[in-house]
């Protein structure tokens, strides 16, 4: 297996919005790899964000690439409208769509790369035919909707199982630490989305650095 890149993504659903270009800018000087924003519905998550409108807000004020993390209903309406609005990255939820390929594809056609998330009590084998296909695989350690939730460590041996058949990147999301994201890496995973933990740190770039030097399994 290739050696995978450590990269660290800091959740702009934890960010100050009062003040969000001088909150993504600290991410920036900080290190911030790519910056993680998460869209709800309030279907599919019983929580409610952002659209469009604040990722083209987003992209103005930023180099860095967007992940955009849909935790929507039907998020075939929504993709072009995401892309358009300077998503790097489009995530869609395994559990929202009835064709996931015909989705990934669409994602690809507009010129983005696409990636899956499987939330708590979804198995790996929903998503292990895609698996080719997909730039990135992102594995929910926490119920989807709100931040500052614990981290479920039952998720680990789901980022081993996928680990095992895809090369590609593997994120986690959901109450992450220096000390679970150690535990995530040994079993596979190497992007680590974290909101609370970054944004809430005294010295976000000092914990940005300590999660950088940590050792991937395979790696």
């Amino acid at each position: 297996m290739k050696k995978n890149k450590i990269k660290i993504t800091p959740s702009l659903l934890s960010a100050d919005f009062g003040c969000l270009a001088s909150e993504i800018k600290k991410a920036e000087k900080a290190g911030a790899d790519m910056l993680h924003v998460d869209v709800m519905d309030g279907h599919f998550v019983p929580n409610i964000t952002l659209g469009p409108f604040i990722v083209r807000a987003m992209r103005k004020v930023t180099k860095l690439p967007l992940i955009t993390h849909l935790m929507i209903e039907n998020p075939e309406k929504y993709v072009k409208e995401f892309a358009k609005a300077g998503s790097d990255t489009i995530i869609f939820h395994i559990e929202t769509t009835k064709n996931a390929k015909a989705l990934i594809r669409r994602i690809k056609s507009l010129g983005k790369k696409a990636g899956v998330c499987i939330k708590p009590k979804t198995k790996v084998s929903s998503i292990r035919k895609l698996l080719p296909l997909l730039d990135e695989v992102l594995v929910m350690t926490v119920e989807p909707g709100f931040a500052g939730q614990k981290f479920m460590k039952s998720e680990v041996p789901k980022i081993r199982e996928i680990r095992k058949n895809f090369a590609r990147d593997i994120s986690v999301d959901g109450g992450i630490t220096y000390e679970n994201a150690c535990e995530a890496a040994a079993a596979g995973a190497n992007v680590f989305i974290a909101g609370t933990y970054l944004f809430g740190a005294k010295n976000m770039k000092k914990l940005i650095a300590e999660m950088k030097k940590i050792k991937v399994c395979g790696n």
